[in-house]
């Protein structure tokens, strides 16, 4: 059951047959969801590919890439893009560390959020529309949201969480490293098999570099905001998450 919490908590999927969640179970379901995210991405990319390919056969190559990168945005609901203008407005303020947190809190988009989301979602497009044939944008598509979920694993695993009583918090008490080490096997699984599929060889040795370039920056970011903001949260996964996606899209379709 904890792969369709998975997918209810990180998708608009319906998922009717799941009961209802209550305050006491909510946090620790999600928390055990999360071995599944690298697999749930799968299908997000999957979801935002068809999106894609329907794209291109009326309008070409840029409106391909437009709307897998629109197709993203509406099945998460926008989860991780509100993640990332959030952190931006935050870390970007130069205030102290309680005022940032509150920062993250407020519903509001600020300038910096509003400049991170439109870099993040320009860049995603141009990436992808540089992209051609089965061998680049198609394995971009659907391994992108993989390794931006699965970095995300490592942030909560690895790193302290800022807010008491936050997501984030709630998240770090309930992983279990076998949850992350079961996360990383679906990744590595998941990488070589498509790589392999579109490209052979050297698709997986891009599907290598582009893993771990998204790694390097993710554990850059989670370092450098764990130093400003005491810890991470919901929203700091958020935001590496769609950096990531932009960085694997990148290698990908260079």
């Amino acid at each position: 059951m904890s792969f369709f919490e998975a997918i209810r908590f990180l998708t608009l999927i319906p998922v009717p047959f799941l009961p209802p969640m209550s305050m006491d179970t909510y946090e620790r379901s999600i928390a055990r969801a999360m071995a599944w995210f690298p697999t749930v991405g799968l299908l997000i990319g999957a979801f935002g590919a068809a999106a894609g390919w329907l794209g291109e056969l009326g309008w070409g190559e840029l409106t391909r890439a437009a709307f897998t990168v629109i197709a993203w945005g509406i099945i998460t609901s926008g989860l991780h893009l509100d993640g990332l203008s959030d952190t931006f407005d935050a870390v970007m303020s130069w205030r102290p560390r309680e005022r940032k947190l509150e920062i993250m809190k407020d519903s509001r988009i600020g300038a910096m959020g509003a400049i991170a989301l439109i870099a993040v979602l320009l860049l995603k497009t141009a990436f992808l529309s540089a992209g051609t044939g089965m061998t680049t944008w198609l394995p971009a598509a659907l391994l992108a949201p993989v390794l931006g979920r699965w970095v995300d694993l490592y942030g909560v695993f690895f790193f302290p969480a800022a807010a008491e009583g936050g997501l984030g918090r709630h998240f770090k008490e309930h992983i279990r490293r076998r949850d992350f080490a079961f996360a990383t096997a679906q990744m590595i699984v998941i990488v070589i098999a498509v790589c392999a599929w579109s490209s052979g060889i050297m698709g997986i040795l891009r599907g290598g570099v582009a893993a771990i370039l998204v790694f390097a920056a993710a554990h850059a970011l989670f370092t450098r905001w764990t130093r400003s903001l005491g810890g991470l949260t919901g929203d700091t996964y958020g935001a590496v998450c769609e950096i990531g996606e932009a960085i694997a899209l990148a290698v990908f379709c260079i």
